[in-house]
């Protein structure tokens, strides 16, 4: 079963769970990460805080692509979009404007100061799936 992890802490990311809950269809588990056992996900809060997870099995996807996955999993009619999310260039596109919006998250309808990302220095991780090692 898949985990969606999200900050518990944001009006704006609250906002979009609820939205999901009540519009889509999904299997995962949706969790804030203040909530979440991390460790046993396989990842850390400082990840957590900084995007939005899907993890599935051995694989952690952030961001964009864990938008894409929920998406996907959601089935129709959310899933080709989900899979169109995950072919450049619209991937790359997609990366983008998950980082603007997840640097304006404050800003938007819903986002309060508890919002503001929490952007990791230097974040050069390509877009995509992260294996859990060990």
């Amino acid at each position: 079963m898949a985990t969606l992890v999200f900050d518990g802490d944001c009006g704006f990311c609250t906002t979009c769970v609820r939205f999901v809950e009540r519009r889509m269809r999904t299997r995962a588990r949706i969790v804030a990460w203040q909530f979440a056992d991390l460790a046993r996900l396989g990842t850390t809060s400082e990840r957590a805080r900084y995007e939005l997870l899907w993890i599935e099995g051995d694989r952690t996807y952030g961001g964009a692509q864990a938008v894409a996955e929920l998406l996907i999993d959601a089935g129709p009619p959310w899933s080709p979009l989900g899979r169109a999310l995950r072919v450049a260039p619209l991937r790359w596109a997609a990366h983008g404007l998950y980082r603007l919006v997840a640097g304006n998250r404050h800003r938007l309808p819903g986002g309060t100061p508890a919002c503001a990302a929490r952007p990791v220095r230097g974040d050069r991780r390509p877009p995509g799936p992260v294996r859990k090692s060990g």
